[in-house]
């Protein structure tokens, strides 16, 4: 199958976005993840926890502070702030059919996750109904950590674009 992609030889930006996120430890290790490969952190509120907690920081390790986070009101603020178009999103929840390895390779990507415990909103899901992916997995749990389901989904974003400055 062909994937749609931007030439490879451009350098990606990449933005996660979390919905509402409620546990500070996913929030401070996706973080981490984001410095590593230089996407920036989107945090929508309402926030289950203070951004100025230990354990966010703490799960951040000591990178917390070189995070790129920006925080939003609502999505509304947002999509508004970083007009992402619709080809560059990318929604991940346990509902959607198609599997995160057919998402595009786009040079500018927004990987969108929901809350722990609640997932997107439908609002959201609805306002881009050809962008929802999901990572397979087995019936033996209800769902991947957060931090771990936005690392694989990170990750498979910049496959396409590899070798580009990262260490092999």
């Amino acid at each position: 199958m062909r994937r749609e992609k931007d030439p490879p030889t451009l350098s990606p930006e990449r933005h996660v976005v979390l919905v509402t996120p409620e546990i500070h430890w996913n929030t401070g290790n996706i973080g981490r993840t984001c410095l590593g490969v230089g996407a920036t952190l989107h945090l929508v509120r309402p926030l289950g926890f203070s951004l100025e907690s230990r354990q966010v920081k703490r799960a951040g390790l000591d990178y917390w502070e070189r995070v790129a986070v920006k925080v939003w009101e609502n999505f509304d603020a947002f999509c508004q702030g970083m007009a992402p178009e619709a080809a560059e999103v990318a929604l991940f929840s346990k509902k959607a059919s198609r599997v995160f390895w057919e998402m595009p390779a786009r040079r500018r990507m927004f990987l969108i996750f929901g809350s722990e415990t609640g997932g997107l909103p439908e609002a959201i899901v609805s306002r881009y109904p050809q962008a929802c992916y999901r990572i397979p997995m087995t019936t033996a749990i209800r769902s991947l950590n957060l931090s771990t389901a936005a690392g694989i989904a990170l990750y498979e974003s910049l496959r396409a674009f590899q070798p580009l400055g990262f260490e092999r």
